[in-house]
């Protein structure tokens, strides 16, 4: 068993008794877990743990959470109080998931025993693995009751990029990025070291290294922003490292999208960004105009979207078939679509899945669940750049703009691959759309009741002592 293997039990170990004592500071743990819970090592020793389906050391210590959030709820007495609108897209979103699972399990019988599908494995990996990544938000938005807490509830998410952003940066030294091999390299490695595929920690880094940016506002001293600024560009240059092209996409749209709408002294970072890396990095400036056609050389579609030309006509083709409800998760597969690619081009391009967030979801949902799906990241992306224009607190701004940067780099990186069925990857943006709700919560019930925001400032580690306050209040009146 290794070092790595052994740390990481007794940090699930504590933090799952710990939960008990202090419920923040546990779902806080859990988030930074995610750094290390698709390493190998970590993931090959402790992903069924004695064989069972599902034991793992994130669900062992989310289980004590939920046990310890049930408890303290009942205890404290608090209301549910999520904007109605967002509440009722959060449930709908989740029942779109849930349905489109169980549309899967009424065709596995149908389904080749190669693939892997079974009952269990569906109700496993498509419902409970998948859901469960949502935890974290909803539970932040519920225990974040102070400043404190929402601020270290933002420097967590961050702290989860950082420390996957340091890991690639450990295993994928400069002299890579100036190696001809520099492709091959950066996708073996990424995924060995992290176990995370590099196109997703493209994408994810890509959305964060803005996202730490909106932090600035917090910052009380000079050195503090020369901090925040340092580690943007270490989460930048590993990003740069994963070699994921649609992450590169992201990147530069975020960054545009957040300086346009407030950073607008920030705009000249980007292409000089670019340029350096273009300069220093060659390899890394041929990733990013891999296929792209240059002067005389004309554009070569195929490698410009790395054979995805080839797939997208064929999925479009049987969205048509289905527009409506489309044909249940895993429609690559159980529609034969996945089978007839393979078989039209004698097994050269393998497209287990449309490598387009939004093709999958027209096609295993059809426009109902598109519909129903995609209305929740615009609300949450309107409330987000609500707060992030608002320069009355800068809080605002860092609640706003963190969730901004992470939902964005999912929505454009989803125009050529990742996923809107939640998981490990978004763990850190859902985190951030809890606090993002709790922050614009509490502003708008300032606007309402005129009164200070987070009058009864702080709290302790939990938020129960800002309660009992509140109750004593009530009670003396």
């Amino acid at each position: 068993m290794s070092i790595r293997v052994i740390l990481c039990t007794i940090f699930v170990l504590f933090f799952t008794f710990y939960a008990w004592r202090n419920l923040f500071a546990s779902v806080c743990a859990s988030i930074l877990l995610m750094a290390v819970m698709q390493h190998p090592d970590v993931r090959d020793a402790l992903k069924n743990i004695g064989g069972v389906q599902g034991l793992n050391p994130w669900n062992i210590m989310m289980l004590s959470i939920l046990l310890a959030w049930n408890t303290w709820r009942r205890r404290e007495g608090l209301e549910w109080d999520m904007p109605r609108n967002i509440r009722n897209l959060l449930v709908v979103y989740c029942l779109v998931v849930v349905w489109s699972a169980f549309r899967l399990l009424l065709n596995v019988s149908e389904i080749p025993a190669e693939y892997g599908f079974t009952f269990g494995s569906v109700i496993s990996e498509d419902i409970i693995n998948c859901l469960k990544w949502i935890l974290p938000c909803v539970i932040l938005f519920d225990i974040c009751r102070t400043r404190r807490q929402l601020v270290v509830g933002l420097l967590v998410v961050l702290g989860l990029y950082l420390a996957l952003a340091l890991q690639v940066i450990k295993h994928i030294p400069p002299s890579y990025a100036l190696s001809d091999d520099f492709q091959h390299l950066s996708y073996k490695l990424v995924q060995n070291e992290t176990g995370y595929n590099r196109v997703t920690l493209s994408m994810m880094l890509g959305g964060a290294s803005w996202a730490l940016l909106a932090m600035l506002g917090l910052a009380e001293k000079t050195a503090h922003r020369w901090v925040i600024f340092s580690v943007a560009g270490m989460i930048a240059y590993g990003q740069a490292l994963t070699g994921g092209r649609s992450g590169y996409v992201s990147w530069g749209a975020v960054g545009l999208i957040l300086c346009v709408v407030r950073w607008r002294k920030l705009l000249p970072v980007i292409p000089t960004v670019i340029v350096a890396i273009c300069v220093f990095f060659p390899q890394i400036r041929d990733r990013m105009m891999h296929g792209i056609g240059v002067g005389d050389q004309a554009t070569d579609t195929y490698e410009m979207t790395s054979g995805r030309n080839i797939a997208w006509p064929y999925v479009i083709a049987q969205i048509k078939e289905g527009p409506i409800l489309g044909f249940g998760r895993e429609a690559m597969i159980t529609t034969g679509v996945y089978q007839k690619i393979l078989d039209d081009t004698q097994d050269t391009e393998s497209f287990p899945h449309p490598h387009n967030a939004y093709l999958q979801l027209l096609l295993d949902d059809g426009l109902l669940g598109f519909s129903l799906i995609i209305p929740f990241y615009w609300v949450v992306l309107r409330c987000s750049f609500r707060l992030f224009r608002d320069h009355s607190d800068h809080l605002f701004e860092a609640a706003g703009g963190v969730c901004c940067a992470l939902v964005l780099a999912l929505m454009v990186a989803g125009m050529g691959g990742e996923t809107f069925y939640p998981r490990e990857g978004a763990v850190g943006m859902w985190a951030a759309i809890g606090i993002m709700l709790r922050v614009h919560v509490e502003r708008n019930r300032s606007i309402e009741t005129g009164r200070p925001l987070f009058g009864e400032e702080e709290g302790n580690a939990d938020g129960t002592e800002l309660v009992e306050r509140m109750e004593g209040v009530e009670t003396a009146v």
